[in-house]
């Protein structure tokens, strides 16, 4: 086998791959669990020679960029934030695109966003020199196909991942090798608050409908209503250990799916060791670029789609915050509209923001009169549908300012019920 050579005349250690970066380069990297991140520190280990390294990324695993000293050296673009860059992004020593995910990969192979060199993880190649992208496909498959170079981190942890998903030995310049555990994220339970939200949203699936959400404590709370479901399906943008819990008990089957019936679409997993090890090889699961999987067109092929997104904010317009605190950037637009637009085409689909009625230890609403100054609004007022609480659920679509007003004071917390209500009146919602 051909490959074979190739693969080994390739292999070299992580200092030496990241010898192929040059200054002013713009460097793509996978992340999430995905993250590279023995060659992200052995590019640090560079950062004296090398000035002004552009770093595109989503959400990355670790703080290794964030750390003091790297300034002048590299800098991050991130697509969406994260923790490991939160705090450089706000104090203006990183940089936030603004982008939804379904339009990542398009950046890079319209030439809007050139890359000159991509870091990934993929796993080790099959008998056909084939490396599988493993737990992240996104936009790690146009940033193979797009960069100048290509240095691959095969992760012998890494699941073999099926779908639109591979990347040949012939298409990279450098191999690294490694042994190294992959991130995990358990899941840290969910209280009251977050089961009667579930239990709401439960409420509004049909059998055979098809589910997105993310991860997190409300669809965990979802996830753990579901049962006496029948036949659900996932075209989502991220598979959870929950989603393999309900597909070992028999809630997800795929079966009535209008689009890829019996498979699972995703373009990202992000979990425990356990469900990377059930999604290996395994034919339920298929991964696709972010394109595919969060085109709102494709999305709306699957009927009965049932998107489910959080909020940070709502107002009582219907309009809806979710990656920023006022001016502060805190995530990103992610797949929210792209899956609100996507259920609200789909035949018998239902978009829906999800949120706690109050945050900060129950001392402020998050059903408000008005974004806090400075918010970005991710989905207009035009795309809310439905908005759920512990106290039930509003349906927006169609409704005047007034009706809208009505109900979404109607799920907010009682005690901000009066203030919420002199509000509208003052902004005329009300009478």
């Amino acid at each position: 086998m051909p490959w074979i050579d190739d693969y080994r005349r390739k292999l070299l250690n992580a200092p030496e791959a990241v010898r192929f970066i040059k200054s002013g380069d713009r460097v793509f990297t996978s992340g999430n669990a995905a993250t590279p991140r023995p060659l992200l520190r052995a590019l640090i280990e560079r950062k004296h020679d090398l000035a002004a390294v552009e770093l595109v990324h989503l959400l990355l695993i670790g703080n290794e960029f964030s750390l003091p000293g790297l300034e002048g050296h590299f800098r991050h673009n991130a697509l969406f934030v994260g923790p490991g860059d939160r705090q450089a992004v706000n104090a203006g020593q990183a940089d936030y695109t603004p982008i939804f995910l379904s339009e990542i990969p398009t950046l890079f192979s319209s030439g809007v966003l050139p890359l000159d060199v991509a870091l990934l993880q993929v796993s080790s190649p099959d008998e056909h020199g084939f490396m599988s992208l493993g737990i992240e496909v996104l936009a790690s498959k146009a940033a193979a196909e797009t960069a100048r170079t290509v240095i691959v981190q095969v992760n012998r942890q890494m699941p073999r991942v099926l779908g639109d998903s591979f990347l040949h030995v012939s298409r990279v310049q450098a191999v690294v090798e490694s042994d190294e555990p992959l991130p995990e994220l358990e899941s840290g339970g969910f209280g009251k608050v977050e089961q009667q939200i579930g239990q709401h949203i439960a409420d509004l699936i049909p059998d055979g409908a098809t589910l997105q959400m993310g991860i997190g404590t409300i669809p965990d709370a979802v996830l753990a209503s579901l049962t006496g479901k029948r036949d659900l399906g996932v075209h989502t943008e991220m598979i959870s250990d929950g989603v393999m819990q309900a597909m070992e008990a028999g809630i997800f089957t795929g079966a009535r799916k209008t689009l890829h019936p019996g498979k699972a679409l995703a373009t990202l997993i992000l979990g425990s060791r356990t469900l990377y090890r059930f999604v290996d090889n395994n034919p339920a699961f298929e991964l696709h670029p972010s394109t595919y999987t969060n085109d709102p067109f494709i999305i709306a092929q699957n009927d009965n789609l049932i998107a489910i997104n959080s909020a940070l904010e709502v107002d009582l317009t219907g309009q809806v915050c979710a990656d920023s605190i006022g001016t502060t950037i805190y995530s990103g637009f992610g797949g929210q509209l792209d899956f609100i637009r996507g259920a609200a085409r789909s035949r018998g689909g239902k978009p829906i923001i999800a949120l706690p009625a109050t945050a900060r230890d129950g001392e402020m609403s998050r059903i408000v009169p008005l974004l806090k100054p400075g918010a970005g609004v991710v989905t207009t007022r035009g795309d809310v549908h439905y908005v759920v609480t512990e106290f039930g659920v509003a349906q927006l679509y169609g409704k005047t300012l007034r009706q809208r007003a009505q109900a979404l004071i109607g799920i907010a917390h009682p005690k901000f019920r009066e203030p919420l209500e002199r509000a509208a009146r003052e902004r005329k919602l009300l009478q």
